[in-house]
């Protein structure tokens, strides 16, 4: 136990070195991004800094595996050099003992990032969107789920362009976000708030218009807007969305807090929508502490063995190597369940569980053999 504890201490010691030095470089390259992206925006360097430290919690947890078996291939590669794993295998300890520890470690860390930093990235990156979008002055195309209806935001067009905003309620969608149902329409004027409400039974996206039909027009500008509405087979508003816009507008799976996807999957499909990407995305972040653990046992697997010269060098590459397949094997897998040729399950916990019992067979094979 106090092995244990010892070995499961240098882990977390060389797990928060190396996410320091990360954390670090990642900042600085997203702050000159930042410069580079909106120069004829002149925000400054605090601006610069500001919208970096929003974007940068998104590009550390997204890299989070790789930063574990880097710090897995330190904590082993120190055990050997120092000679410390040579006594420790003299005192009757096996290698799968040792690797158990600092596996476990970054499980528990894993469950910890999953727990904390996904709710973080998902607030930090909705901020910087907003602040991209204030900056841009890009920000009139929003689209949200709720319990039981589908919210959709665009700008009000008209001949002499855009003068507000229309807002869009829908009882469900399609699939393909090109057809809404029971659809109410509320014409926003920039100056004198809301001056039209338009309910359709159907609205149809064609290309910059959507098609109504079975319309009944409220003039909310009337005295007596109920009497004074008129009825229409069908009608057409300018819109500049589209069905890819639309798509797109429900974010990224990454961009919802993990405690909220389960509530957000099943608001998807009330409103008809697929949540494919939102389940593959559940069952990876799931899985993401047993893709931690077996990022170490890769990581031991190579580097665990008493190494000296030019073989120090060749054992690092083919453990990082390795850290790196596991770490595009697991993106290639969310990217077939998104398309759903895997089912989100199977693309979730197949990567991590297949580098680990690979790693661990590989430990078994060159170290207690």
């Amino acid at each position: 136990m106090i092995l244990a504890r010892y070995v499961a201490r240098r882990f977390l010691r060389s797990f928060l070195m190396v996410a320091g030095v990360f954390l670090l470089i990642l900042f600085l390259i997203d702050m000159i991004e930042m410069i580079r992206r909106f120069s004829s925006h002149d925000i400054g360097l605090g601006g610069a800094a500001r919208l970096a430290m929003l974007n940068i919690a998104s590009s550390f947890y997204s890299i989070l595996p790789l930063l574990t078996v880097l710090a897995g291939i330190a904590l082993f590669l120190g055990l050997a050099r120092s000679s410390e794993m040579v006594a420790i295998r003299a005192s009757g300890r096996s290698a799968l003992k040792v690797a158990t520890a600092p596996a476990i470690t970054a499980g528990l860390v894993g469950m910890l990032t999953v727990a904390l930093l996904n709710p973080l990235v998902a607030v930090t990156g909705a901020r910087f969107d907003d602040a991209v979008a204030e900056i841009e002055s890009n920000g009139q195309q929003t689209v949200s789920v709720g319990d039981s209806a589908v919210w959709l935001r665009q700008a009000n067009h008209s001949e002499a362009g855009p003068n507000g905003q229309i807002v869009i309620r829908a009882r469900r969608a399609s699939p393909d976000a090109t057809t809404l149902y029971d659809a109410t329409f509320m014409v926003f004027d920039e100056g004198s708030g809301p001056v039209r409400r338009i309910e359709a039974r159907e609205a149809r996206l064609l290309p910059g218009q959507w098609a109504l039909t079975q319309v009944r027009d409220f003039p909310l500008i009337a005295e007596n807007p109920e009497v004074e509405a008129t009825t229409h087979d069908g009608l057409t508003l300018e819109s500049d969305l589209t069905a890819q816009r639309i798509r797109e507008g429900f974010g990224r799976p990454e961009a919802v807090p993990v405690w909220q996807l389960p509530g957000f999957i099943a608001g998807l499909e009330r409103a008809g929508f697929s949540a494919e990407r939102h389940r593959v995305w559940l069952q990876m972040e799931l899985a993401r502490p047993f893709l931690m653990a077996a990022m170490v046992l890769i990581a031991a697997a190579f580097t665990m063995q008493h190494i000296r010269g030019r073989n120090t060098g060749i054992a690092v590459l083919l453990a990082f190597g390795a850290g790196i397949g596991l770490f595009f094997l697991r993106n290639l897998a969310q990217v077939l369940g998104d398309n759903g040729q895997v089912l989100p399950l199977l693309a979730g916990w197949a990567p991590p569980l297949v580098g680990g019992l690979l790693a661990l067979a590989l430990i078994l094979a060159r170290e207690d053999g």
